[in-house]
């Protein structure tokens, strides 16, 4: 599980096939300002917003492999770009976010990207299965980082970003046609799972 609070912008300096036959990526990530030294194998970082399974370790830099599946329903993943990074949750951290599950529900388009003041309101069109899980004022997660939605008509939803979100995340790199990963809501598609069963 993940908060959804980014903790450092890193890049993608390497995507390896893997010889399995199953077209398996590994990439190489250099993980900027985020910290590995409790970092082991078998761990988990989210990678704009994607869960992956810490394989190799080197210096500042750590490996994961990423599967059909995984580059099938997701995006940032299959080219040597920025990425945001968190640390799966300890249970005594800080919830500064939501909770997140890194389990990317598909992929949204920026529709706009326009400033307002030093902030950037930031409108996306969600796929239609998933826009019944957004909700004014709620949860949302845009390439790894929890926020809140200000509107939201149709499929589409707008948030806002402040400058420390531009500053700390990719985010200030999105512009109109942008497609980015999206997580809603995990207690949403709970509930609507419990008021299903109770019918």
């Amino acid at each position: 599980m993940f908060s959804g609070i980014v903790a450092a912008v890193g890049q993608i300096t390497a995507i390896t096939p893997r010889g399995d036959g199953a077209a398996t990526i590994r990439l190489t990530i250099d993980a900027g300002r985020l910290g590995l030294d409790d970092v082991e194998l078998g761990d988990s970082i989210a990678c704009n917003g994607v869960c992956l399974t810490v394989v190799d370790r080197r210096g500042d830099s750590f490996s994961v492999d990423v599967s059909p599946e995984s580059l099938a329903c997701t995006v940032g993943l299959a080219e040597c770009a920025p990425v945001n990074l968190e640390k799966a949750l300890r249970l005594a951290d800080r919830l500064g976010g939501h909770l997140v599950s890194g389990h990317v529900d598909g992929v949204g388009e920026v529709l706009r990207f326009d400033a307002v003041g030093d902030n950037r309101l930031l409108e996306i069109r969600a796929p239609d299965e998933l826009s019944r899980y957004i909700a004014r004022k709620g949860s949302v997660t845009v390439d790894g980082v929890s926020l809140t939605t200000n509107t939201v008509e149709g499929a589409a939803f707008s948030v806002n970003l402040i400058p420390h979100t531009l500053a700390a995340t990719t985010l200030g790199r999105l512009a109109p046609g942008s497609r980015v990963n999206l997580e809603v809501d995990l207690i949403a598609r709970y509930c609507e799972r419990l008021l299903a069963a109770g019918r």
